[in-house]
């Protein structure tokens, strides 16, 4: 299989961004699509490969958002398109609780394989990973006769009702959507960069408070269910200071909780491993999985231990397009490429290059107050300078220079003050240090 893009892998800059077409259709947009669908770029795609975008207007830019880490395998990934495309003319669709197909129960049995653990695991496959997370709950729920479900602050988990719950972040998710599901409790996280006794304390601190705030205000024995993204994503890309998840592990394992990783965001080797929690050899009960599964198809996933799994009755989990035919038969083609072209050596190496680059900007540009991540799953933070006050508007600022010459970066974080770095996998060295030169001169610029 070669994974050879068909994109000139080059920026290339031919009208302002965006360009006049692109403005078109954004006119077109706004008078067609509900007004709360909100769009960080308006350059609209006609082609996308390797480490590019093609617009309408025949722009080619350097892509650092891979689909909010969805295409890691890049947009176009030879085995991804192929798969689907021979699924596509067999059938697009049964709904695998009437009749089911093969595609389905293979999917399943190869993130039986690759999540962590070797025990024996059961697979269940929806749409989206807000979907996969209620299930997560419903699941929990089922196994452990209890109701409460403990998240994080900065935590984002989805959009649905009981995902707005879950999620930390109000504006622009909860925001007037309210009343939300009840029995969420939240509690802090190991925040290093501003934990305020100091990151050496962060993990040790973070993890007594969080477990105090359990113990005396829902009681452990009435917990169904702990979510937390090992690396927070929406929230800044938080990665919780080491030691911090092992001891919320142990605590769960302790007092009958289910531990679940949400890796919707950093998983298939987003991290440099095929997922984050392996960094400190955490094994979760359950593992939630989206985005990067199925190289740009809708598909998600929860996995876990057997018995856990098997608690919902028969009929308890489903959904008419869980495990769409065509989108199991990318995921399958997704993790051959990643597999075969060995993405976590290229997320490593992408996080090297990253972390050196960006870490040298922070000794120049005292706005930039903290660089943190894992592989191909990295982000600064922006502070007023002298302080640790957040600082949205260079962010913001940022961003838009970066933009203006053809490079896709997104913000973040709780604050709005995050830049978050998620290139394809599969990008070529050349335009991640182009991109990386872009940023120093919005840097320079602002």
């Amino acid at each position: 299989m070669s994974a050879a893009p068909l994109l000139p892998q080059e920026r290339r800059l031919v009208t302002a961004i965006p360009g006049p077409k692109s403005q078109e259709l954004q006119a077109r947009k706004l008078n067609a699509v509900a007004a709360g669908v909100g769009t960080t770029l308006p350059v609209y795609v006609t082609r996308a490969g390797g480490g590019v975008l093609e617009d309408v207007d025949g722009n080619s830019l350097i892509d650092f958002g891979a689909g909010i880490a969805v295409v890691n395998v890049g947009n176009s990934a030879a085995a991804v398109v192929d798969k689907a495309s021979e699924q596509l003319a067999a059938f697009t669709h049964t709904c695998f609780m009437v009749t089911p197909y093969e595609g389905y129960v293979a999917v399943a049995e190869q993130l039986n394989e690759l999540t962590p653990g070797d025990h024996e695991k059961r697979t269940a496959l929806f749409n989206s990973g807000a979907e996969a997370v209620e299930n997560a709950v419903k699941i929990a729920r089922a196994y452990t006769k209890r109701t409460a479900v403990v998240v994080f602050d900065h935590g984002y988990h989805g959009r649905t009702n009981l995902t707005m719950g879950l999620t930390a972040k109000n504006m622009p998710y909860k925001q007037g959507f309210g009343p939300f599901a009840p029995e969420i409790y939240r509690v802090p996280v190991a925040y290093p960069y501003r934990w305020l006794t100091g990151a050496e304390n962060c993990a040790a601190e973070a993890a007594a408070q969080a477990i105090d705030m359990i113990n005396k205000q829902i009681g452990a024995d009435n917990v169904a269910a702990i979510i937390i993204e090992p690396i927070q994503g929406e929230g800044g890309f938080i990665e919780p200071a080491k030691g911090f998840l092992p001891a919320i592990v142990e605590f769960a394992k302790a007092n009958g909780i289910v531990f679940v990783a949400d890796e919707i965001q950093t998983g298939f080797c987003r991290t440099g491993q095929w997922f984050a929690c392996e960094d400190e050899g955490i094994v979760p009960d359950l593992i939630t999985t989206a985005k990067g599964i199925a190289g740009g198809l809708p598909l998600a996933a929860v996995t876990g231990r057997a018995e856990i799994m098997d608690a919902a009755h028969a009929g308890g989990l489903g959904g008419t397009y869980g495990g769409n035919p065509v989108a199991c038969a990318a995921a399958l083609g997704a993790i051959e490429t990643m597999k075969e072209l060995d993405l976590n050596a290229k997320a490593q190496r992408i996080g090297e290059v990253m972390l050196g680059r960006l870490r040298a900007m922070q000794e120049k540009y005292d706005v930039i107050g903290d660089v943190r991540g894992r592989g191909a799953m990295i982000a600064i933070e922006l502070v007023k300078p002298g302080t640790k006050e957040p600082n949205p508007e260079v962010a913001a600022a940022v961003a838009k220079a970066c933009h203006a010459e053809g490079l896709v970066v997104l913000t973040a974080g709780t604050y709005g003050n995050v830049l978050r770095f998620l290139p394809p996998l599969v990008m070529p060295e050349h335009l991640l240090t182009e991109g990386l030169d872009i940023i120093e001169n919005a840097f320079t610029g602002v």
